[in-house]
Order: structure tokens, then sequence, then C-alpha cells
């Protein structure tokens, strides 16, 4: 976001809001953020500071209501609009294309999370599915009634009492199911931050990616 609004394009932006009707701070930041999908929202430290410039240099003023300063657009505001009104296209347009770009990639995130979780838990339940196989196996052995023959225990077919190793192994499986829970839900609560660098999503999907290698090459 920084890109598309460097060089007071920030300022002009926040005229044209301006001229749509009054606004507090507040409302600023939330259109912003809604024009961004949530994917992106100024902070007040951003805000505030811009309007008071803008209120020195007579584009806007403002009012008190309700405890908070609502502001509007006056004539000489007005007039900067006119004259950087293709600027403003300009603007308008790659903030469009910025959040066409921020929605593909954000889909493309939750889809990569989703896609690998479902791998995850996957190989988790083969890996249980074969543990359960190896536990509850055939098991034979002479039986001493019938010297020569090598027949089937008594117990033959009977899963074996549980034992110390294999409750450790359930235990280990549910924490991993826990953790893959986890995982899941930070990733979508950072996939909708308001404010998420493009970059840190792309960071975030190469450290799925190469945890999921690693899981696969797992024995």
């Amino acid at each position: 976001m920084t890109a598309v609004f460097s060089h007071g394009r920030l300022r002009l932006y926040l005229l044209k809001l301006l001229a749509e009707g009054p606004k507090h701070g507040y409302e600023l930041i939330r259109l912003l953020e809604n024009q961004f999908l949530g994917l992106y929202a100024p902070s007040a430290g951003t805000i505030y500071p811009r309007l008071s410039r803008m209120e020195a240099e007579g584009l806007v003023t403002h009012t008190a209501a309700g405890g908070r300063k609502v502001y509007e657009i006056t004539d000489a505001g007005r007039e900067e609009l006119r004259r950087r009104s293709g600027e403003l296209t300009t603007l308008e347009a790659e903030i469009d294309a910025s959040v066409a770009d921020l929605s593909s990639l954000a889909n493309e995130i939750q889809n990569e999370v989703r896609g690998s979780v479902r791998d995850i838990k996957r190989e988790l339940r083969e890996q249980a599915r074969q543990a359960r196989s190896r536990r509850s196996g055939p098991r034979t052995g002479w039986d001493p009634s019938q010297p020569g023959l090598w027949t089937a225990r008594p117990d033959f077919g009977r899963p074996p009492p549980q034992t110390s190793a294999s409750a450790e192994q359930q235990a280990r499986a549910a924490s991993l199911e826990r953790q893959v829970a986890d995982l899941t839900a930070e990733v979508r609560r950072l996939v909708r931050l308001p404010g998420v660098r493009e970059e840190t999503l792309r960071a975030v999907a190469a450290a799925l990616d190469a945890a999921l290698a690693v899981v696969r090459r797992l024995p």
C-alpha cells in the first residue's frame, strides 16, 4: 500500500473521501480498510497528522461533534481535487489493481493452507492406521497340548493390552492434531489481518511448503 499512496497520494485520496461528505478520522480509516478488503488499514498515526497538515493548509476544516473532530473539505480542497483529477483517476485504477492482487494472493494462501492441512492430517491418519495394524496383527505360537503343531494361541486375533508406549503414541498424535488446528487458525487470522504485507503472506506460504516437505520425508 505504501507505493500506491506515495508522494502525497494518500492526502489526495483523503480529499476525495471528504468530498463525498464530512467524516471523522476513524471513519476514514474504516473506509480505507473496506476499500482494501480488510487487508490494509492505515493507522491513526498516519491519518490524523495528515488531516492536521491539510487543515493548516486550508484544504479541510473540522467541527467538534460527540467528542470527535469531524472533518469536511473546503473550497480550496475541492480546487485541489479538480486540479489533480487526472492523478486521482490513475490512483483509483492502481488501487483497484492492488486490491485484485491482494485478493488473489489471499485466496492462494488460503488454498495452500487448506491443502497443506489436508495432507498433514492424511499422513497422521495413515500413521495411526499402521500403528493400529501392528498392534492388532495375528499372533501364533506353540500349543503345549498338541506337541509338534504350530497353532494359534487362545488369544489369537485379539488386540493386545494397551501399553504405556501405545498410550504415549496416541497422546503424541492428539497433540499433533491440536498443533495442526492451531496452525490453521493462526494462518487464517494472519491472512485477514489489516495491513498485512504481501511479503509476509509469501513467507507464510514458503514456511508451510517447507514444513510439509519435512513431514513427507519422515518414515
